[in-house]
């Protein structure tokens, strides 16, 4: 087996450690949504066709993903043709395939046997959205009592999210007409890249185990005058910057609604 452990290897460890630990399996799956998986393929892709390898184990079929191009390579042989697509990807592409996942199957301590369900549990967990909010705000407040674990989850998720906005404040809230909560207010958000952030919020949300109306989603163009009271009170989160991601066009299977085609 591999000796170096892969933050995938982590996870699986920390999960099997305590198999009724909701949030250890949840921290594990969402490793898995995140990283790139390699893919093992009958042939070469052509286009955006492929044919991935399945077996049959346990009386259920699986294809065969790796977290690591070298543990493919170990299993399979260095000429062996493969994709990269991230966990989520994959997720995306089995809808409606009564197909499981052999994660890392015989070269890493996190060999586990994924079945359909819980790779469509995957998928539809990964559909769910925050809620953006369009309510006024009447009153920006601290955020209180929400989880250490919601924190570090919103941090791991933002930290992937480059360029995306210049960064993001968590506060409490106080909307006009009643009602209370928490915000996550991104700043200077590019257009298209609000989607990809109010999934990752939701992602954070659901993958700490915290009710999905825990938490809003707002954004807001630095010049705002809200902008000045969310700095002054929130927990502020840095987003990694690129200037040239705006220019930078998408690559095939990067797209969970625009997933490969199965042969």
């Amino acid at each position: 087996m591999t000796m170096d452990l892969t933050p995938l290897d982590t996870a699986h460890a920390a999960m099997m450690a305590a198999p009724e630990d909701d949030t250890a399996r949840l921290r594990f799956y969402e490793r898995m949504a995140d990283i790139e998986l390699f893919l093992l393929l009958e042939a070469e892709p052509e286009g955006d066709d492929i044919s991935p390898k399945v077996i049959e184990a346990e009386g259920a079929q699986y294809l065969l993903a790796f977290d690591r191009a070298a543990r493919l390579a170990q299993y399979a042989g260095d000429t062996a043709a493969y994709v990269a697509l991230s966990g989520r990807n994959v997720a995306a592409m089995l809808e409606g395939q009564p197909l499981g996942i052999a994660l890392n199957i015989d070269v890493a301590p996190s060999a586990i046997l994924l079945p359909d369900t819980a790779v469509a549990w995957l998928r539809q967990t990964l559909t769910h959205e925050a809620a953006e909010v369009e309510a006024k705000i009447e009153a920006v407040l601290p955020p209180k009592g929400l989880p250490e674990s919601l924190i570090e989850a919103i941090d791991a998720k933002l930290a992937t999210a480059t360029g995306m906005a210049a960064n993001a404040w968590l506060v409490g809230v106080a909307y006009e007409g009643g009602g209370r909560g928490h915000l996550l207010a991104f700043i200077d958000a590019i257009p298209r890249a609000r989607d990809a952030l109010v999934r990752a919020a939701s992602e954070a949300l659901t993958f700490s185990g915290i009710e999905a109306g825990a938490m809003d989603v707002g954004f807001f163009n630095h010049s705002e005058a809200t902008v000045e009271k969310l700095m002054r009170v929130g927990l502020r989160f840095d987003l990694p910057q690129m200037e040239t991601l705006q220019k930078t066009p998408r690559m095939p299977g990067t797209d969970p609604s625009d997933p490969p085609i199965l042969k």
